[in-house]
């Protein structure tokens, strides 16, 4: 939080994925985080992510917000800031 790259993130424990990996059916139990932040951010996020996780091939997608609350979105565009981050 101290890069200031998302507005809230939700963690959700013990996530059952099932995925193909080098050629071999993988299971796993993982932690899935939901990020709030701007489109702008996004490039940001994604190197944090690349920087802190323990896998090769960390997941991170983004899913295009298409309406909220007014309320909510200028909340989200106000806690982010992208300065001093180069994409």
């Amino acid at each position: 939080m101290e890069r200031r790259l998302a507005a809230c993130v939700n963690i959700i424990p013990q996530v059952a994925s099932i995925y193909r990996w080098q050629d071999k059916v993988e299971e796993a139990r993982e932690w899935l985080l939901i990020v709030k932040t701007t489109a702008a951010a996004f490039g940001q996020v994604r190197q944090a992510i690349v920087e802190l996780h323990s896998y090769e091939l960390p997941e991170c997608i983004c899913l295009a917000i298409q309406e909220g609350s007014t309320n909510y979105l200028e909340w989200i565009a106000e806690s982010v800031s992208t300065e001093g981050y180069g994409e």
